[in-house]
């Protein structure tokens, strides 16, 4: 059944060669009580060891039902000692931490048995031993003879083949151990019970072959055995120790040094606290940052110019302008920077009309910025004039341009709701302080600001007599009507074939189809926190295209399409020149810029991803470039707080290192205090990774417990900061932990600590077992 051919096993220490096995040969048989005496240091306990698989022999071979163990693997001598051996030691050997159940069934749960038969088979292996009655126990609670009992149970429950005695009644009282030596001799008639032991008397009387040992050899064999041929098969079931039972022995380690393992969580969590309060912080400014810009930039429209600049050339201009050349005496002839980042949209009405269809539910409001002039002519007191304000609508960027060449008269256009009574862009932003909103294309605003100041030009030219600082009555302003012009009313042309304005205005004011009338006073709302509207006069885009129609075919657009001069001036034009003044006659209804205002800040990114659709495919020169002024802002805003966050992430995750770092050094003290339960478990089977499997359990239970004791402390941490900061700031609720950021900073800290102390774990992985089992 178990035989030992020539074995050989030598230890060198220093220059000094120790011969614990000295070409020893023995066989045994499958049931019977052999005790081995000898001396200390005559190789009986090595023999013992290299029987049970807890030893390696340096030459020879051991016979394990006809089956050579010379070329097991270390996994297959795992299994050997979890199938086919049990161990009883002097000094039992117990895992103190576990219950006397979870002593007894670790063997089996290292072979993979079910729960249910666990339990069943420890409860009789315990009964059979005597501790029926003891199984609830602690085992800080049992006396000497009741542990070595339990360890008993624990080494036959898996039912081995062998049972392998290592002093088993050394630390026991006489009385005590004349009961074990009973239990041993019977467990010998159903098995081969192999014991290691100095008593001579006990040997003799409950052994049925003594083997006498000394100098690494047999001296005298009571009742040899010579081991025939045998073919029964010989099988190895793996084992496998589930992440489960690690981590529940790993816990109930840990439960027993309560107050290490928090003092360890807490300087653990010190790094997540801090990474955590950083990112409660970034979050919460960062909200606030949105928060403002949402209410500040929403409105700001994305603006499609027929000239823009192109952004990634821009860049890339300034990047080289960084760089100096050295003086190799030329010079290079280059367009200018900024021409050369110029890129011209080509729109047309295939794109307008693109544009017309985007989503209402995105943005309902889209403006147009003109060069269309617009013949205007108000009758004060019976006589007909001029009125001399810039005759161009415009955008919030072209405003300044519009007051520069028109004395300081605001004049600008407010865009119309693609769908009626939806996010109408007048309703939505501006208040109506007297009159009515616009209803048709010829009812006009007039735009005041917080201070309900509007342009003093613009009352002069409507025909009002006013002072700066003079107050006027709504009542005085709403109701006045203007008349626009058609351009063959307006002007009229010479025998040189120019043209001049026509002297005699009242013919043109009674000829007009178009008469506008303020109907309104209006001012932006708080909430938008930004006037898009000039103080002045506004008006609707619609009333441009109408006289657009009106006086596309008009003599003047005609005779100015025929020539290259400047049909009024006589001015010498050039291309773009002639196109500019062209449209300002009305020739076109191409605008010059379009501006999409999106309903609110959320929706610009489906804005701006129908824009993209339409460059899809598209060669660059075809491509519409559009100015979001509001995400460049953003942009920088949203790139400067995520710069000082990772900067102070930095910082902060030093200490999640020196966390790391920490966690290796309590996990390989860890080992060394448990080495003597890493033998017991190698014992019973199992496996180097299955002991890596048990530390890094152990790391990764006070990893998840600093991640989460960490993350807590932070957020009990944002209610003083937040106070703080309102005492300070007026900002209230600034710090924010996201649930997100504290779900990772948990798992990061769980990750950590196990690559912290995975090297400890395996180091104790590698320990060797006989030598484990003899630590103290």
């Amino acid at each position: 059944m178990l035989e030992l051919q020539h074995v050989k096993k030598y230890y060198q220490v220093g220059d000094t060669l120790t011969k614990a096995l000295d070409d020893v040969s023995i066989a045994f048989r499958p049931k019977e009580f052999v005790a081995i005496l000898g001396p200390s240091g005559s190789g009986k306990t090595t023999m013992l060891n290299a029987l049970g698989g807890l030893d390696r022999y340096d030459s020879g071979d051991m016979i394990v039902n006809g089956t050579s163990t010379k070329k097991f693997k270390e996994t297959d001598w795992d299994a050997y000692r979890n199938n086919t051996v049990g161990f009883i030691f002097q000094s039992y050997n117990l895992i103190g931490h576990l219950s006397i159940i979870d002593n007894v069934e670790m063997g089996m749960t290292l072979s993979g048995v079910g729960k249910a038969e666990r339990k069943q088979k420890a409860v009789a292996a315990l009964e059979r031993v005597g501790l029926g009655q003891h199984i609830n126990k602690a085992i800080n609670q049992l006396s000497g003879g009741q542990m070595q009992r339990v360890a008993i149970a624990r080494a036959i429950v898996n039912d081995p083949d062998i049972l392998l005695c290592d002093e088993p009644t050394g630390a026991l009282d006489t009385v005590t151990s004349e009961q074990i030596m009973q239990l041993i001799q019977e467990l010998s008639r159903e098995r081969l019970v192999v014991m290691v032991t100095h008593n001579p008397e006990l040997a003799h009387q409950y052994a049925d072959r003594i083997v006498e040992f000394a100098d690494g050899k047999i001296q005298q064999d009571s009742d040899p055995y010579q081991e025939s041929a045998t073919s029964s098969a010989f099988t190895l079931k793996r084992t496998k120790m589930t992440f489960a039972t690690a981590i529940k022995l790993s816990f109930n380690n840990i439960r027993t040094k309560k107050g290490r393992t928090f003092l360890t969580a807490f300087a653990s969590s010190i790094g997540i606290i801090g990474v955590a309060i950083v990112l409660s912080l970034s979050n919460g400014f960062q909200k606030q940052i949105n928060d403002t810009q949402t209410e500040t930039l929403s409105k700001f429209p994305i603006t499609i110019s027929q000239v823009t600049t192109d952004q990634s050339k821009a860049q890339s201009s300034m990047s080289d302008s960084d760089k100096t050349a050295k003086n190799r005496g030329y010079l290079v002839a280059a367009k200018d920077q900024s021409e050369s980042a110029q890129h011209v949209n080509k729109i047309n009405t295939k794109f307008l009309n693109y544009v017309k269809n985007i989503d209402p539910e995105y943005s309902n409001n889209i403006g147009y910025t003109r060069l269309t002039g617009m013949n205007l002519l108000r009758q004060v007191e019976g006589k007909v004039t001029a009125v001399k304000f810039s005759n161009s609508d415009g955008d919030t960027q072209s405003i300044q341009q519009s007051l520069s060449s028109s004395s300081g008269v605001g004049v600008s256009s407010f865009p119309e709701p693609l769908t009626a009574g939806k996010n109408n862009f007048l309703q939505s932003n501006y208040k109506l302080l007297k009159g009515a909103y616009p209803k048709t294309a010829t009812d006009i605003v007039v735009v005041v600001d917080s201070k309900n100041h509007t342009n003093i030009n613009a009352l002069k030219n409507l025909g009002f007599d006013v002072k700066n600082g003079q107050k006027v009555d709504f009542s005085k302003i709403i109701g006045t009507t203007i008349k626009v012009a058609s351009n063959d009313d307006y002007y009229q042309k010479l025998p040189s074939d120019n043209f001049i304005p026509n002297q005699n205005l009242t013919s043109a004011y009674n000829n007009s189809k178009h008469q506008l009338k303020i109907v309104g006073v209006i001012r932006a709302k708080k909430s938008t926190n930004m006037g898009l509207l000039a103080p002045g006069i506004a008006y609707s885009d619609k009333l441009v295209r109408q006289i657009i129609q009106d006086n596309k075919n008009s003599a003047i657009v005609q005779a100015q399409k025929q020539s290259n001069t400047n049909v009024l001036t006589g001015e010498t034009l050039t291309a773009q020149t002639k196109s500019q003044l062209m449209a300002t006659l009305g020739s076109s209804g191409i605008p010059y810029s379009i501006l999409i205002y999106p309903n609110n800040f959320k929706d610009k990114d489906h804005v701006l991803t129908y824009l993209d659709k339409y460059n899809k495919g598209k060669d660059k020169a075809d491509k519409i470039i559009y100015t979001d002024l509001a995400g460049t802002m953003t942009d920088l805003t949203g790139g400067l707080m995520d710069a000082i966050t990772y900067v102070l992430v930095a910082f902060a995750g030093i200490s999640l290192v020196t966390s790391m770092i920490m966690i290796g050094i309590l996990t390989y003290t860890s080992v060394l205090e448990r080495t003597k339960e890493i033998g017991v478990l190698k014992a019973l089977g199992a496996r180097k990774k299955d002991i890596t499997r048990v530390f890094d359990a152990e790391t990764g239970i006070l990893g998840v417990g600093s991640g989460i004791l960490g993350v807590v402390i932070a957020y009990l941490a944002t209610f003083p900061i937040n106070s703080l900061l309102y005492k300070l700031t007026d900002l209230s609720n600034v710090a924010q932990l996201n649930p997100v950021h504290a779900l990772i900073l948990i798992v990061l800290s769980t990750v950590l600590t196990i690559i912290g102390g995975h090297l400890p774990a395996r180091m104790a992985s590698k320990k060797d077992a006989a030598i484990a089992l003899r630590s103290e």
